[in-house]
């Protein structure tokens, strides 16, 4: 999940995080007929991400003249997708075989049965290796039966990105394993090093991807925690209230300016023009700050998400392929879910595209690739430990009733996401105060608390 958009109320069972997707060009798609209901060809239906875009101009080439099947793919924006998705698959009508799903969804979504599991089709394809996929990501596609449901295409978690010229200039280092006390001590000092330069860029947007993913992720390394084991709402408990008093101080006092309306996309154009000194966001962004044309390319430097009572904190997220369960066609949607995830897939991208956009983050063995090694040695091995350092079922102090490090693994996150981050974002802008923010969410949070106390 690089981020996500502004999105719209969501359904039952919709949406993700984490941390999200990057904002992209539209790319309009529509279904291309009735080809997954038997046949030589599937229906995918993705999000209209950039790595996904490539993904559908290498296809024909070398999957469908290698297998003979031929993929209709449905391209859509990351909200219509997701709405298309759960509508398709909570119906269980078979249009689409394979749709991308994120790591939030999918443990849902298998509860649910609308997931066909890939563990069967993984023991018999021991060319895919399995277990170069990295841990965390098998895990966070690995549902409460302890069956596989889906494959990462690309993944990510989140670190700090700062500007290393900036640091030089003022005489200051970046610590190795900062704390986010050291991280507000440092927004201090950089803010206005530069004509127009802010200290650090924090997503203040409102949505359950957007501004909560990494306040989530500070909520965490404090000592708070959303629900407690017994699934009561701690959201005006000590850890919760102060990540949140100082997130939302540290981006008033030395944050970017329209703070309560800027998301990844912000932040990104803040910190490619030089606006902001420091970014706390998602690996992911590190391959669009070291791109070729970019004004800040080799001035970043990459450290490790700050923490403050937890050894790490950053989140981790993923866009992956799920198997319908009703799909006519699952040995061959298995397949192109298999090519799409694999090493092969991974370098011919590099050939065709360019290394620095191999849809990284999942595999252990990319991180050993030369040519990826160097385009991307500035930020590959702080992904990886990023990634691998996630803690998706134990990412705070205390026990949690639900899985997730930037989200709870439930479905009526989403809403009640999105409507606390309207809260926090309302304290940003100065509308009102974080405690009052926080009393009005923690009503919320115990709405929940009724429904899942006693599970």
């Amino acid at each position: 999940m690089r981020t996500q958009s502004r999105r719209r109320p969501p359904g039952t069972l919709l949406a993700t995080a984490a941390a999200g997707t990057l904002l992209a060009p539209l790319l309009s798609g529509c279904w291309a007929g009735a080809g997954g209901l038997g046949g030589d060809s599937i229906n995918v239906l993705m999000v209209n991400n950039p790595q996904m875009t490539e993904l559908q101009k290498l296809t024909s080439r070398y999957f469908t003249q290698k297998t003979g099947i031929k993929v209709n793919f449905t391209v859509l924006p990351e909200n219509d997708v997701r709405d298309k998705i759960s509508q398709d698959f909570a119906n269980q009508a078979g249009q689409y075989d394979v749709a991308t799903l994120s790591n939030y969804e999918i443990p849902i979504y298998a509860r649910n049965g609308w997931l066909h599991e890939l563990g069967s089709y993984v023991k018999d394809d021991p060319g895919f290796d399995q277990q170069d996929i990295l841990a965390p990501m098998r895990q966070s596609l690995t549902a409460d039966d302890g069956k596989l449901y889906g494959e990462p295409f690309y993944g990510e978690s989140s670190f700090l990105m700062y500007r290393k010229d900036v640091f030089a200039q003022k005489g200051l280092t970046m610590p190795a394993h900062p704390t986010w006390r050291q991280v507000a001590d440092l927004a201090a000092k950089v803010d206005g090093a530069e004509p127009g330069m802010k200290g650090i860029c924090l997503r203040g947007l409102p949505g359950w991807g957007e501004s909560m993913a990494p306040l989530t992720t500070v909520v965490n390394t404090f000592g708070g925690t959303w629900f407690d084991k017994d699934w009561k709402a701690r959201l005006t408990a000590p850890g919760f209230k102060n990540a949140t008093k100082f997130y939302v101080d540290l981006v008033r006092a030395h944050g970017e300016s329209g703070a309560a309306q800027s998301g990844f996309a912000e932040c990104l154009n803040d910190t490619t023009q030089s606006k902001t000194a420091m970014w706390y966001d998602a690996t992911s962004a590190a391959g669009l700050l070291e791109a070729k044309g970019s004004p800040v390319k080799g001035k970043i430097g990459y450290a490790p998400a700050p923490v403050d009572r937890t050894r790490s904190s950053g989140w981790l997220y993923t866009w992956a392929w799920g198997l319908q369960k009703a799909s006519h066609n699952p040995d061959k949607a298995w397949k192109f879910i298999s090519w799409a995830s694999s090493k092969e897939y991974e370098r011919l991208v590099g050939e065709k595209f360019g290394w620095a956009d191999v849809p990284a983050g999942k595999r252990a063995s990319t991180y050993e690739i030369p040519q990826y090694r160097a385009e991307a040695a500035s930020f590959a091995d702080r992904t990886r430990e990023a990634i691998e350092s996630a803690r998706p079922r134990d990412p705070g102090v205390q026990k949690r009733p639900a899985p997730g490090i930037q989200f709870v693994d439930i479905p009526e996150f989403t809403d009640l996401g999105t409507k606390v981050s309207q809260e926090i974002s309302a304290a940003i802008a100065g509308r009102q105060s974080v405690d009052t923010a926080l009393a009005k969410s923690q009503k919320l949070a115990s709405q929940i608390t009724k429904e899942y106390e006693g599970r």
